[in-house]
C-alpha cells in the first residue's frame, strides 16, 4: 500500500475513490439536477451544501463508530475492513449489471434545496452502509493520529464535493435539456463507476 498521510492509507487513491462515489448516478446527483433546473445557479449550489452537510452528519457518526472499534477491538476492525472492501466490490458488480432507467426519482420543491438535498442524503440507505464501510478501508492503524487523521478525511469529502458540485451545476445549467434526459450518458458513468469499485475492492483487499 502507498505511504500513509497523516494517517490516511494511500491518499492518492482516497480522493480517486472520493470521486468515483460523487459520480454515480444516484439521489445526491439527481438532487442537484434538479436543483438547477428548478432554482439555477444558486438552487444547485444551495443543493450542494445540503448534500456536504448531510455527508458530514454521516460520516462523523460513521468515525465515532470506528474510533470506538479501533480502541476496542483491533482484531474486528481489520474484518471490518475486510468487510468494507467486500462491499465495495459487490456494489460496482451490482452497478454493471444493473438495467439503464434504475436511477431513484427524486423531487425537490422549489425554496428548499439545501434542506431537502441534505435530508436525500441522509435517507439514503447507500449513503449510510458506504460511510460505515469506506472509512475503514482508508485508515492506517499504526499511523493513525485520531480526530486530525479524520478531520483531514472529512474536509477532503467537503471540498471535492463542493468542487463536484459547482461543476454538474454549471454543465446542468448550461446543458440542461441533455443533461436532464439523458439515460445513456447515467449508464455510461454507472458502469465505469462500478468497474472502478470493483477494483477498488480487490486492491484494498489485497493491501490488507
Amino acid at each position: 500500500m502507498a505511504g500513509s498521510f497523516v494517517g490516511i492509507a494511500d491518499y492518492g487513491a482516497f480522493i480517486v475513490a472520493i470521486i468515483v462515489f460523487l459520480a454515480i448516478p444516484g439521489p445526491g446527483n439527481l438532487a442537484l439536477i434538479t436543483s438547477t433546473g428548478k432554482g439555477g445557479i444558486v438552487g444547485g449550489m444551495a443543493a450542494t451544501l445540503g448534500v456536504i452537510a448531510g455527508d458530514q452528519l454521516l460520516l462523523w457518526a460513521a468515525v465515532a463508530g470506528v474510533s470506538a472499534l479501533m480502541a476496542a477491538y483491533p482484531a474486528a476492525f481489520h474484518a471490518v475492513q475486510w468487510l468494507g472492501a467486500a462491499y465495495l466490490g459487490w456494489l460496482g458488480l451490482k452497478m454493471l449489471r444493473a438495467k439503464p432507467g434504475a436511477a431513484p426519482i427524486v423531487n425537490i420543491k422549489a425554496g428548499h434545496y439545501a434542506r431537502q438535498a441534505m435530508l436525500i442524503t441522509l435517507l439514503n440507505p447507500k449513503a449510510i452502509i458506504f460511510y460505515l464501510a469506506f472509512f475503514p478501508l482508508f485508515v492506517d492503524p499504526a499511523q493513525h493520529q485520531g480526530l486530525k487523521t479524520f478531520g483531514v478525511m472529512a474536509a477532503t469529502i467537503a471540498v471535492l464535493t463542493f468542487l463536484y458540485g459547482l461543476l454538474a451545476v454549471l454543465l446542468t445549467w448550461k446543458l440542461a435539456e441533455r443533461l436532464r434526459a439523458s439515460p445513456k450518458i447515467a449508464a455510461m458513468l454507472e458502469k465505469m463507476a462500478g468497474i472502478f469499485l470493483v477494483a477498488f475492492g480487490i486492491k484494498l483487499a489485497l493491501s490488507r
